[in-house]
Formats: C-alpha cells, sequence, structure tokens
C-alpha cells in the first residue's frame, strides 16, 4: 500500500500537500459533517443522518501541519455496508492454525539458539552474546503476534463462539502476564470512546493545562517555553517503551481522570497514579462495574498460574537463564504493544474531541494505519496496518482485515488517514516525530461554537502550527 504520509519537512515549512481525492487526510482536509447530534455515544442513532438539520458552527479548524480539518460525515452503517459480508466471517481453526504457527516460531528458535549457540560451538562471547539479543528480539516479536491473536479473542474476532474466545485469551495473555478479562474490558471501554477526552479508558493526551502543570508553569506560559532538547525526548521515549505498559495497567496512567463519575461509585477518591487505588487487578477498581469483579479474579488467576510456572522455571533453569529465555523477550513485547499503541493514537493529523463533540464514528476516524512491512503483516497480524478499521468493526478477523480495510477507504475518503512510507523505519522515525510534535492537545485559533471542542496537538518546539497564545491572566 502505497503511503500517503510526505517526509517531515523542516520548520519553516510542515504543511502536507494534497493530491488527490483518494488520499488520506493526513495529507488533505476532509469535508464538513451534518450530524445534528455531536454527543450521541448510541451505534444505532449513527446509523442515519438528518442531512436539514442545521449544521453546527466550527469555525476554522487546523491541525498541527497547518492543514484545515472538518469533522467526519459518514455513518457506521456507511462502513458496515460497504465491507463484503464475507469478512465477517470467523473460523476458529484458522485462529488456531495462526497460533500454532507462532508457537512453532517461538519453539524453533529456543531450539536453534539453546542447542547451537553454545560455548562449544561458539567460544567468543561477544558473538554468542550478540546472538542471544538477536534471540530477544525474535521471540519479542513471535510473542506479540501471540499477544495479537489473544487480543482478538477479547474483541470476539477469534471464533463463532465466546467460551473458546475467551479461553484461548486467557490461556494466551495470561502466558504474557496481562490479566486477560480486565483488560478485554478496559480496552472494549476504549474502543467505545475513542478519542473522548472524558471516557477514553486508554489514550487520553494531557490539555494544555495538564501540560503546563507538570513542568510547574501557568497556562499562558506554554507558547514561551523553550524547545525539549532532542536527548530529552530521546530519553522519555525510551522510559515510555521500557515501562509504559506495566504503568497503565498499575496507575492507569494514560486513560481518562473522570472516575468520580463511576455510576456505581467505586471511583469516588481514586486517581491515577500510583497510590490512588486505579488499576487493572483490583476487582473493585472503578474501572470495572460490580458485575465484572469474578472476571478479575479469573484474570489475577491466570497471572497467579503464570507466575508460578515461571517461578518454577528460573528455580530448576536459573534465573539469568530465564531471564534471557523470557523476560527480555516480554520486555520486547511490551516496547511493541506501547509502540503501536502510542502511533495508532498519536499524530500531527489525528484530533481529540470533548464529550459534547465527540460520537463514534468521529472517535473511530481519529485513528492512523500505519506500516510495518513483513514483520507488521505476517509476525504482528496487521495490527500496524488495519487499525482504522478495527475501531470500526472489531469483529472482523485480522486475516479479513486488509480486504475490509480497503472496502470502507471510499467510504471514508479524506478522512482516512495512514502514514506508510518507509514502512517498518518510517514507523520508528514517527515515533520520535510524534513524541516532538503531539505534545498536548488545546483547540484551533480560530475555532468557534463547537470547533472549540475539536482539539489538536501542539508543542513547544516550533514545530507545525503554534500553541495559542493566551493572555496572562489578572
Amino acid at each position: 500500500m502505497a503511503s500517503t504520509a510526505m517526509p517531515l519537512p523542516a520548520k519553516a515549512s510542515l504543511r502536507r500537500n494534497i493530491t488527490d481525492s483518494t488520499e488520506s487526510s493526513a495529507a488533505v482536509s476532509p469535508m464538513d459533517s451534518p450530524r445534528p447530534s455531536a454527543s450521541s455515544t448510541s451505534l444505532s442513532s449513527m446509523s442515519s443522518v438528518d442531512v436539514n438539520a442545521a449544521k453546527p458552527n466550527f469555525g476554522r479548524m487546523i491541525d498541527t501541519y497547518g492543514n484545515e480539518f472538518t469533522v467526519p460525515d459518514f455513518t457506521i452503517k456507511d462502513i458496515r455496508d460497504a465491507i463484503p459480508k464475507h469478512c465477517f466471517q470467523r473460523s476458529a481453526l484458522k485462529g488456531y492454525a495462526y497460533i500454532l504457527r507462532d508457537m512453532a516460531c517461538l519453539a524453533t528458535t529456543f531450539f536453534v539458539f539453546h542447542n547451537y549457540v553454545t560455548p562449544e560451538l561458539i567460544p567468543s562471547t561477544p558473538v554468542r552474546a550478540g546472538l542471544w539479543a538477536l534471540y530477544t528480539v525474535l521471540q519479542g516479536l513471535f510473542g506479540t503476534g501471540l499477544w495479537v491473536i489473544a487480543h482478538e479473542c477479547g474483541h470476539g474476532a477469534f471464533s463463532d463462539s465466546k467460551t473458546l474466545n475467551d479461553f484461548t485469551g486467557w490461556v494466551l495473555h495470561s502466558a504474557l502476564l496481562v490479566p486477560y478479562f480486565s483488560w478485554q474490558i478496559s480496552h472494549r471501554k476504549h474502543h467505545a470512546a475513542t478519542g473522548n477526552m472524558e471516557r477514553d479508558m486508554v489514550f487520553v493526551p494531557r490539555t494544555r493545562e495538564e501540560q503546563a502543570t507538570r513542568l510547574g508553569k501557568l497556562a499562558h506560559e506554554l507558547s514561551e517555553l523553550a524547545e525539549d532538547a532532542p536527548a530529552y525526548t530521546l530519553f522519555m521515549l525510551v522510559m515510555q517503551q521500557l515501562i509504559g505498559w506495566p504503568n497503565y495497567l498499575l496507575t492507569n496512567v494514560t486513560g481518562h481522570n473522570y472516575h468520580e463519575r463511576q455510576r456505581e461509585g467505586r471511583g469516588k477518591g481514586k486517581h491515577n497514579g500510583a497510590g490512588g487505588g486505579v488499576n487493572h487487578f483490583n476487582p473493585f477498581s472503578p474501572l470495572y462495574e460490580h458485575r465484572d469483579a469474578l472476571l478479575i479474579v479469573y484474570s489475577d488467576i491466570g497471572l497467579a498460574l503464570a507466575g508460578t510456572a515461571l517461578y518454577y522455571l528460573g528455580s530448576t533453569f536459573g534465573w539469568s537463564n530465564l531471564a534471557v529465555w523470557y523476560f527480555i523477550p516480554y520486555l520486547w513485547v511490551n516496547h511493541w504493544l506501547v509502540a503501536i499503541t502510542f502511533l495508532q493514537h498519536t499524530d500531527p493529523t489525528l484530533p481529540h474531541y470533548t464529550g459534547e463533540q465527540w460520537n463514534f464514528v468521529r472517535g473511530a476516524a481519529a485513528t492512523i494505519d500505519r506500516e510495518m512491512g513483513f514483520v507488521g503483516r505476517q509476525l504482528l497480524h496487521g495490527i500496524v496496518e488495519t487499525h482504522v478499521l478495527h475501531h470500526y468493526v472489531a469483529t472482523i478477523p485480522f486475516y479479513n482485515a486488509d480486504e475490509a480495510s480497503d472496502a470502507i477507504r471510499p467510504v471514508m475518503g479524506k478522512h482516512y488517514r495512514s502514514d506508510t512510507k518507509d514502512g517498518a523505519l518510517g514507523f520508528i522515525r514517527a515515533m520520535y516525530r510524534s513524541a516532538r510534535m503531539c505534545q498536548w492537545v488545546e483547540p484551533s485559533k480560530d475555532a468557534e461554537d463547537a470547533g472549540k471542542g475539536v482539539l489538536f496537538f501542539r508543542n513547544r518546539n516550533g514545530l507545525g502550527t503554534k500553541p495559542l497564545v493566551m493572555p496572562k491572566p489578572e
């Protein structure tokens, strides 16, 4: 698939060029939305649009690259109707074939390295160390592939049987130290509120005020601060990749922080962060409802069983061996999960919405497809390349996702976003670019009325659209 993204220009010119009507809205502006009820969260209410209703006034909205933005105008029914019916068909047999393939890759890699990367066959310690480092990278990729299939199970995309989906996902995710049901529940809530600044359960960027507080400044001072050193950006990226996933599970660090609104009162006095009582392991966490409590316990039992098995292996074969065999590949799995999630929801072209301006169609379109070549399409089962489709119809299995993605692009038109230039290398570059350009979100300078509820990334590094210049408080 050809890229719809352009290389990052110099600071003086960051606007992406418009080429043709099929190009993604990473490079061009979408069309106005006639939807009369922006705050509706019901899928049925989004199946039809009253085209005669008065259009809200958005003013002029500008993304970080300087492109003019308007909200999507199609419906979820338009999306579903465009997808060939066979794309919705799920096959447990095909799913298990992929699981066996990934497990065979894991087992074969272990067998080869364990038996042939030895002091007897390879006397050089540096060479052996380099080869075992390669082992951890490969096992991390194969492990991520299994993680993605467990993710399919969580969405019901693995088979027609809910029991089979949940059992398979529970086994796979527990083996990778992921609390299956706990994550499944919060992840589904993320899908139901993607791009909503008040309800998204996975990725909510900082507002201007939150970014200022983090830096110990006032909101109006952000546009006056010196830029971050590139080394600092790189350091923060490394920390994000190392501890981002466990930090999210333990503290909900990137999810919404409106837990007081939990309808059963579970969020009273609780907040994101260490010691805030919001995590994926506590059956009483405000991330869940009372009916979910037993499922959270099942998730914890899965982790306890996996932990017991790992303790046995470490005690029997040595902890340094287990670190190389399992824990370093586990860190690679975490790295890919964080990188993929970060880049699916962070890009200079992507909007976020306040609760009043959000709806499902707008939120699902606030995602982006990228490209990782053979690694992404074969080892990671296309999770990088077909994520926009996944946010519209999460029950389509990954092996049908390319065809379904092709089918919805004409419906989405310029609202479809992708950044596929340079494949896997471009994916890595996008991490650094997004970290530099996407520091907080705020309304556009010339936004009016409803447009003030559509927020775009800004930064203090002099890249792209400048942040608002705010007057000093009296």
